[in-house]
C-alpha cells in the first residue's frame, strides 16, 4: 500500500479523463472568454459561421461574398450549433463561436489521458491529460474560434482508440498500471467517428497522423495484428456517412470548383512554399516546443531520453510511432505555423509521464534533469519578458499589472519545475509548476490582452460608432458602413456581413447616400479630392488609433458624418437649400 494507490483507484476509469478535460476547461477559459476577435483566420471562420446562420445556407462556406474554398464544413457547423444554442449571429458575440475550440481542447486532454492509461497507469495518464490540457499551445486554440483545437481533441481520440487496440492486439492485459484495454464496439466507433470528424474539420491532416503512426507501428514490429481487428468495412461506411452528404453537396453545389481550390490554392501552396509569408527552415517547430508545450517544458529532455532508453515498452513505442514521422511532415513542409504539430503533443505528453521516476519522482540522468532545468527556465523567461514588453509597447496602467501577475506566475512555473527536477520534493512541486503556468496563461489571454487597445483596432472602430449613434442597425443611419483602406475580417465580423471594404470611390458613394465612412488616414486625401469632386460635404466625427499586428503597420481610422444629403437629424432644412433637397425623403 503506497500513498498513491487511493489516489490511483479515484482516478481509474471516467474520472482521470474526466478531471483532465476539467483542467483544459480551466486552462482555455479565460481566452475564450475576454480575448477580442483575432485577425485574421478567427474573424474569417467566425463572419462565415455568422453568414450560414443569416443566411440558412450550411453547405457552401462565404466571407461576404467570396467563396472560402480553404477548409471543410464541419468547424462551421459546430459554430454554427453553439451559437443558436447560447447566442444569436446578430448578437456577435465572440465566445460563442469559440465554445467548439474549448470543447475539442478539453476533449483533446481527456483523450491523451483515457489513452495513456492502458499502458502508464491512471495516475500517470491523468498528468499527461493535464499536461496537454494545461500546455500553452492547446490552451491558447482552446480560445480562438478555428479548426485546430478541434482537430487536436479528435485526432488524439482516434489515436488513443487506436493505442488500446494496439495493446490489446499485443496482449498487453497486464501492462502498466493494470489497465485491461477495452477494444469492443465502442472503441472502434470512437476511432473511426473521430477520424471522419477530423476530415470534416480539416480534411486530411487528421487522417494523415493515424496513418502514419499505423505505417510507422508496422515498420518497427514487422507485424500489424492490430489491422484484422479494425473492422475496415463499417469503418469506412461511417465515414462516408459523416463525410459524404456535405461532400456531395458541395461538389454539385460548385461544380466542383471546391476541390480544386481547396487542393490548388490553399493546400498545394503550402507544401510548394512559404505561403502568405510563413515560410520557415527545417527544425523550427522543435525549436519552439518548449515555449508551446510549457509549463511542462521542462520534462521535454526526460521525454526524449526515456523515448531513446525505453523504445521497446509498447506505450512508449506508439508514443514515438505517433510523433516522429508527423513531425518531420510538418518539418519538412515550407509553410510552417506554431499550431500545425499541435495534434501531435499528446504524444510528448506520454513520453513526458514515461520519463517520470519511480513513484512520480524526478527523471534519472543528472544531464537530463540540468537540460530540463534550463529549457523550464528558458521558456518561463521568454513568457514573461513576452508579456512585459507586450504591457509597455501596447498597454496602460491595468496591462502592466497583469503583465506582473503573468510574469510572476511563469516564473514561479519555471522555478518550481526546477525545484521538481533538482529535490526529492516530488509531485506537490510538479503540481505546482503546471498550477502555474496554467494561471500564468490565464493572466496573459484573459487578462493583459484585452488590455492592449492599440491591437484592437476593429473593437474600438465598432465602439466609436455605437458612441456616435451611427451603426446602421440602430436605424438612424443608412448602412451599410463603408470602410475605406482597412481590410481586416475583424471589422466585417464587428459591424455585420454587408460592410463594405472599399476605395475612395466607394467611400465617396457612402457619403452621397448618407451612409457612414471609415477612412484610413493615409487614403484620407484621396477621399477628400474625391467629395470635392464630386461636390459631396462630410465632416470626421472621431477616429481610432492602432496597430494592425496582421501586417505589422499602424492606423488610424476616421468616421466620417455625411452632409449630403443633411444628417437624418436636421428636422428643418435651411432657407437656403433647393426645394428638391428639401423634399428628400425620410432617413436621407
Amino acid at each position: 500500500m503506497t500513498r498513491f494507490d487511493g489516489l490511483d483507484r479515484w482516478i481509474a476509469g471516467w474520472r482521470g479523463p474526466l478531471l483532465a478535460a476539467l483542467v483544459a476547461l480551466l486552462a482555455g477559459l479565460p481566452g475564450a472568454l475576454a480575448l477580442p476577435t483575432l485577425d485574421r483566420d478567427e474573424a474569417r471562420f467566425a463572419q462565415a459561421t455568422a453568414q450560414m446562420l443569416e443566411s440558412g445556407d450550411f453547405v457552401d462556406i462565404q466571407f461576404q461574398d467570396q467563396a472560402r474554398d480553404k477548409k471543410p464544413v464541419g468547424i462551421h457547423w459546430l459554430q454554427a450549433a453553439s451559437v443558436a444554442l447560447v447566442s444569436s449571429p446578430g448578437a456577435r458575440q465572440i465566445w460563442a463561436y469559440r465554445l467548439p475550440s474549448l470543447l475539442g481542447a478539453m476533449l483533446a486532454a481527456a483523450a491523451c489521458a483515457w489513452g495513456a492509461a492502458v499502458f502508464f497507469g491512471a495516475r500517470r495518464a491523468l498528468a499527461a491529460g493535464v499536461i496537454l490540457g494545461v500546455s500553452f499551445l492547446l490552451s491558447t486554440e482552446a480560445g480562438i474560434a478555428k479548426t485546430d483545437a478541434v482537430l487536436c481533441g479528435v485526432t488524439t481520440l482516434a489515436l488513443a482508440a487506436f493505442a488500446r487496440l494496439y495493446a490489446a492486439s499485443l496482449r498487453e492485459e497486464d501492462g502498466p498500471g493494470g489497465a485491461a484495454p477495452d477494444v469492443g464496439w465502442r472503441t472502434l466507433t470512437l476511432f473511426w467517428l473521430a477520424v471522419a470528424v477530423a476530415i470534416l474539420d480539416k480534411g486530411p491532416i487528421g487522417p494523415m497522423v493515424v496513418a502514419l503512426t499505423g505505417l510507422a507501428l508496422w515498420a518497427w514490429d514487422r507485424r500489424a495484428p492490430w489491422a484484422a481487428r479494425m473492422n475496415w468495412l463499417w469503418g469506412l461506411i461511417l465515414i462516408v456517412a459523416v463525410v459524404g452528404p456535405w461532400a456531395a453537396a458541395i461538389t454539385v453545389k460548385t461544380d466542383g470548383g471546391f476541390w480544386g481550390a481547396a487542393v490548388g490554392s490553399d493546400l498545394a501552396p503550402k507544401l510548394a512554399g512559404g505561403q502568405e509569408g510563413h515560410g520557415a527552415p527545417f527544425g523550427l517547430h522543435a525549436l519552439i516546443s518548449p515555449l508551446l508545450l510549457f509549463p511542462a517544458a521542462f520534462l521535454l529532455p526526460a521525454a526524449m531520453a526515456q523515448g531513446w532508453r525505453a523504445r521497446a515498452q509498447p506505450g512508449v513505442r506508439f508514443a514515438l510511432c505517433w510523433l516522429i514521422p508527423s513531425w518531420l511532415v510538418f518539418e519538412l513542409t515550407p509553410t510552417k505555423l506554431p499550431h500545425y504539430t499541435l495534434p501531435l503533443y499528446g504524444a510528448l505528453a506520454w513520453l513526458a509521464v514515461a520519463g517520470l521516476g519511480r513513484g512520480f519522482g524526478r527523471p534519472s540522468g543528472r544531464w537530463v534533469r540540468w537540460l530540463g532545468v534550463g529549457l523550464g527556465l528558458l521558456a518561463a523567461v521568454v513568457w514573461a519578458a513576452a508579456a512585459i514588453y507586450l504591457a509597455l509597447r501596447f498597454g496602460g496602467a491595468a496591462a502592466i499589472y497583469w503583465a506582473l501577475a503573468a510574469a510572476i506566475l511563469a516564473l514561479v512555473s519555471g522555478f518550481a519545475g526546477a525545484g521538481f527536477l533538482l529535490t526529492d520534493r516530488g509531485w506537490p512541486l510538479l503540481a505546482a509548476a503546471l498550477l502555474s503556468g496554467a494561471l500564468a496563461h490565464g493572466a496573459i489571454a484573459g487578462g493583459l490582452a484585452p488590455q492592449l487597445n492599440p491591437l484592437w483596432l476593429s473593437r474600438r472602430a465598432a465602439a466609436l460608432l455605437d458612441r456616435k449613434h451611427m451603426q446602421p442597425i440602430e436605424g438612424l443611419v443608412p448602412g451599410p458602413v463603408t470602410v475605406v483602406g482597412y481590410a481586416e475580417p475583424s471589422l466585417v465580423f464587428a459591424l455585420g456581413t454587408e460592410t463594405e471594404l472599399g476605395d475612395v470611390g466607394d467611400g465617396g458613394a457612402a457619403i452621397a447616400e448618407g451612409r457612414p465612412a471609415l477612412v484610413e488616414q493615409r487614403l484620407q486625401p484621396g477621399f477628400l479630392a474625391e467629395l470635392a469632386v464630386d461636390r459631396l460635404k462630410a465632416h470626421p466625427v472621431g477616429q481610432v488609433k492602432g496597430f494592425d499586428y496582421s501586417d505589422g503597420k499602424a492606423d488610424v481610422l476616421i468616421l466620417y458624418r455625411s452632409d449630403s444629403p443633411p444628417p437624418t437629424d436636421a428636422a428643418v432644412p435651411p432657407p437656403e437649400a433647393p426645394a428638391a433637397e428639401s423634399a428628400a425623403p425620410p432617413g436621407r
